[in-house]
């Protein structure tokens, strides 16, 4: 188990370096450019082998537990160590981790992004995956910024050199908005350390913010707190994400939002909440607030951008939507209940795999029609994929359903479970303005059903009236397409039918959590 989690991490990096070495002669295929492509699938899928391994050989009677844990002295002059460790929270984010960089390479291998060499492409793929999976599993404050800083290049030169229109502004937007949170979220990790004396999470988790003062705690969830909303995306700092996601290739899209989002949101449950419960305690209504405004704010933003007339790129819809979604996620965290953190756990997993299905499925739609535009969708081309694409129609309608929280699929726990936190939270926090917030995000709900289903009826419907610049008929899902996409929409089924398998993993870790420590 140990060594299956240092290899999960290594990996990457080690398949970045030889993805840029020349081919050996009898692996090159048909070309250099198919080797590496191939390399890339083969190195995620090993990785997504080992975290399954990972996942099989965890103990699922002590989820509460780290387990597969590292722990060697790095910096002593700091006390800071290379800690890994996983345990019920940081388990499912790993494992989808894993599973979305493999399908994104095999979606590659396939249809490849136009852009610079595929060397290049491959590499930083493989240097994203290893700062990701890093930040789910290192267990020191600072080895937690080093592994959530190195993301940022890579993604950035995703979207600058193999994204579309407008990428350079919205490669540059991400950079700096990111950044400047991470410094100000760096100067939050360092305040909790100096004064604690130790950087090492499971101490200071233990500890329950014993050894910092009330005003230290404040300053500490401000600071990181500015950071890890940034990241997630929170209202107001959400405007880079819109940008990014439009420009950004399909595969960085996907992993933006299945992947990306899930690192600001899983550093509130595993820093701020255990370690600074006073500090948390003090803007928890703040953040339900801000939570509320996004949920609403992102669904009223979808429903312009799907308005017939309003020329709204699919792709920017869905990236609001995400806004609307990890609302739901910030509100759970925000009631600071057993009940809220496991609804915003799932809701994060359910997240991951509903949307990064969803811009598979717009990606495929700009490669058939070369635009993303609803009104150019429904109208000029008259889309009408049910007649047309009738099976990729039909993933477009599941996912769209998904999202927006059908019973019996993933989103709908996470979401229900998220406002029954907010019905009655943690001691001491206002219970009128909470169920404000639940009245809210049950509003923002109804919105979400309305503007999916407003996309369902333009792009799956068309407009019956409107003269087709396209062909009768277009390509449906291709095979590489089925395969990638499948595994999504058999876990959003599995989620929704079985949740407590997820639920099982993250209730023991949460209430051992919340109490500082102690089961």
């Amino acid at each position: 188990m140990q060594f299956l989690l240092a290899f999960i991490l290594a990996a990457p990096l080690i398949g970045a370096a030889a993805a840029l070495l020349p081919a050996p002669p009898g692996l090159k295929g048909k070309s250099p450019e198919q080797a590496v492509l191939r390399h890339g699938v083969t190195v995620t899928g090993v990785i997504l082998a080992a975290a399954i391994a990972l996942t099989l050989g965890f103990d699922h009677d002590t989820p509460a537990r780290f387990q597969a844990t590292t722990d060697i002295s790095w910096i002593q002059a700091l006390n800071v160590r290379i800690h890994l460790g996983i345990d019920g929270i940081s388990l499912p984010l790993l494992l989808m981790t894993a599973l979305l960089f493999f399908l994104c390479a095999l979606y590659s291998y396939y249809k490849l992004p136009e852009g610079p060499s595929p060397k290049a492409f491959v590499a930083l793929l493989l240097v994203l995956e290893a700062g990701t999976l890093a930040t789910f599993a290192v267990l020191d404050l600072l080895l937690f910024f080093l592994a959530f800083e190195m993301v940022l290049i890579p993604m950035y030169f995703l979207i600058a050199r193999w994204g579309g229109a407008q990428r350079q502004a919205a490669a540059w937007k991400f950079i700096l908005f990111t950044l400047l949170g991470s410094v100000v979220m760096l100067l939050g990790l360092l305040l909790i350390g100096l004064n604690s004396g130790t950087f090492d999470m499971v101490a200071l988790a233990s500890d329950n913010g014993r050894e910092l003062t009330h005003t230290t705690q404040i300053l500490a969830v401000l600071a990181i707190g500015i950071g890890l909303a940034v990241k997630t995306p929170m209202w107001p700092l959400h405007s880079w994400l819109p940008d990014a996601h439009t420009a950004a290739p399909t595969v960085g899209s996907v992993l933006l939002a299945g992947v990306l989002l899930k690192m600001g949101t899983y550093g509130f449950v595993r820093i701020l909440l255990p370690i600074t419960p006073g500090g948390m305690q003090t803007f928890a209504p703040y953040l339900g607030a801000f939570a509320a405004i996004g949920i609403v704010y992102g669904s009223l933003a979808c429903l312009a951008l799907a308005r017939k007339g309003n020329k709204g790129d699919l792709k920017r819809l869905i990236a609001y939507s995400s806004v609307g979604h990890m609302g739901f996620v910030l509100l759970g965290i925000a009631t600071m209940t057993p009940t809220g953190v496991n609804g915003a756990l799932f809701a994060n997993i359910a997240h991951g795999l509903i949307t990064g299905l969803l811009f598979f499925l717009v990606g495929a739609l700009k490669d058939r029609y070369g635009t993303a535009d609803l009104d150019t969708l429904a109208g000029a081309t008259g889309a009408a994929l049910y007649g047309r694409a009738p099976r990729l129609g039909a993933f477009l309608a599941f996912a769209a359903v998904a999202s927006l929280g059908l019973p019996g699929l993933a989103g709908f726990w996470g979401e229900m479970l998220a406002l029954f936190g907010a019905f009655d939270p943690a001691e001491g926090l206002s219970r009128p303005a909470f169920l404000t917030y639940m009245a809210i995000g049950g509003l923002g709900t109804l919105l979400t059903a309305g503007y999916l289903l407003i996309v369902v009826r333009r792009v799956c419907m068309g407009d019956p009236k409107a003269k087709s610049a396209a062909p009768a008929a277009l390509p449906d899902i291709q095979h590489y397409e089925f395969a990638a996409w499948t595994p999504l929409v058999a876990l959003t089924v599995l989620a929704g039918l079985w949740p407590a398998v997820l639920l099982g993993l993250t209730d023991p870790a949460v209430q051992k959590l919340l109490a500082g420590g102690n089961s």
